[in-house]
């Protein structure tokens, strides 16, 4: 029996109880029922300013930590809020590490937009944007726009709209066939 294909989630936010977090969580609850594995990073706040000066050995651990989750992940999941028609800094941040290194390079990467609609699309521009100079390999049927609003939160903090869920399972049955490939 084969090991299942396992996916970083990614959050952009450093917001406690933030919607994007929460369609991550999800997405980590979920992706046993699509047989697949999924691992939900946690290492935003840690992680150093970028520097190009410190792209170099030794990193810094948590930049060590991070391109180390991204390699043995056969995909990447991203969902991220917009800020001032961006990504958050501190993402970007996370972001601009992955540059100098080569884990990310073909590696399929998509993400969910949980933004109200008509909202967000900055931040994707700027993913498709740096995703681009990292070589990232976007699986386009899986980037998606999922509006999630906190009346979708069960008491668990997970997303409890079945159609939601729904669509989840299949973003993560799309990335990890793309990471099978």
């Amino acid at each position: 029996m084969s090991t299942p294909p396992v996916i970083l989630l990614l959050p952009g936010s450093l917001r406690a109880g933030s919607s994007n977090e929460a369609v991550l969580r999800t997405a980590y609850a979920l992706a046993s029922d699509v047989r697949i594995g999924a691992v939900l990073y946690d290492g935003l706040a840690e992680l150093p300013h970028f520097n190009p000066d410190d792209d170099t050995d030794p990193l810094p651990v948590p930049v060590v930590e991070l391109r180390a989750a991204i390699e043995r992940a056969a995909g990447i999941l991203i969902c991220t809020p917009e800020y001032a028609g961006t990504l958050p800094g501190s993402f970007k941040n996370l972001l601009d590490w992955t540059v100098g290194g080569t884990e990310i390079s073909d590696k399929p990467v998509a993400w969910v937009n949980a933004a109200a609609p008509g909202r967000g699309g900055g931040a994707e521009a700027t993913l498709r944007t740096v995703l681009g100079y990292t070589g990232a390999a976007i699986v386009e049927p899986a980037c998606v726009k999922i509006p999630v609003d906190r009346g979708m939160l069960g008491a668990d903090g997970l997303i409890a709209d079945a159609g939601v869920r729904r669509q989840l399972a299949e973003v993560l049955g799309l990335l990890a066939a793309a990471g099978l490939d």
